[in-house]
């Protein structure tokens, strides 16, 4: 799997990237064929900046893309993973009866 990571306007520090990193991983555990995921983060405004992260993923056949935005890379991270999981696992579910 490789992990692709893009900030926009900013430079991400070596802490974010390996918090994505983590994070990206743990969701490998849902679904087993990923291919590559491109995380992209992006804010607006300086002031009380809301901050978005978006994730594509791409598996066998599908490309999946999620993004969350909050006031945090980390919170934003951690609620687009979360919604990548569930559709990881609606993939998968789907797969499994496909084949039954």
């Amino acid at each position: 799997m490789n992990i692709k990571i893009t900030s926009r306007k900013f430079r991400a520090k070596d802490s974010l990237k390996n918090f994505i990193k983590e994070e990206i991983k743990s969701a490998e555990k849902f679904y087993d064929d990923i291919l590559d995921v491109d995380v992209i983060l992006s804010y607006t405004k300086l002031e009380d900046s809301i901050k978005t992260a978006e994730i594509i993923a791409q598996i066998p056949g599908k490309t999946l893309s999620v993004s969350h935005s909050s006031d945090d890379f980390e919170k934003s991270v951690s609620a687009a993973v979360e919604k990548l999981i569930r559709q990881l696992k609606k993939v998968k579910t789907q797969r499994i009866a496909r084949k039954k």
